[in-house]
């Protein structure tokens, strides 16, 4: 299974969110910290304020940080919110599947049963978790200083 790229990013920004302990953020930031698409990461961006997963700021010195403690969101929840489709298999969708053999295949059940324990997996983390290693991420992201608001060297 692979998640999209659009969950790739939502997750991303809310580690860089994560990292900078309520201060704004902004997404030409983040897109060069992760040497991605400002124009995609501008949509998710949009889609987890949407959510209430972020809170963004307009205007001039506006951005965005998390809407609540990196200990409050949960990886499986936002992978649900940003996933548009958890149906991997054209089984798990009644009203589009074609597969003659369906309803007595013993494969959808299987596959059912991966779902469940990757998204389990995923239930039992949150953001706190994923960011616990701070010190670790920050030093391979180019961040901005809160303070000064100029970009900070990553460590060698």
């Amino acid at each position: 299974m692979q998640l999209t790229q659009f969950s790739d990013y939502s997750l991303r920004t809310l580690i860089y969110l994560g990292l900078r302990d309520g201060s704004l953020a902004t997404i030409e930031e983040i897109a060069a910290a992760y040497g991605i698409s400002e124009s995609h990461l501008t949509k998710v961006v949009h889609k987890l304020g949407r959510l209430g997963v972020i809170d963004t700021v307009r205007g001039r010195g506006g951005g965005m940080r998390l809407s609540r403690r990196p200990s409050e969101i949960n990886i499986g929840a936002t992978v649900r919110l940003t996933e548009g489709n958890l149906t991997i298999v054209e089984c798990f969708d009644v009203v589009h599947n074609t597969c003659p053999i369906a309803p007595v295949c013993g494969l959808n059940g299987a596959l059912a049963e991966a779902l469940e324990a990757f998204m389990g997996v995923l239930d039992r983390y949150s953001l706190a978790d994923i960011i616990s290693n701070r010190r670790d991420l920050a030093a391979l992201l180019p961040m901005l200083d809160s303070d000064l608001g100029r970009r900070r060297p990553t460590a060698s």
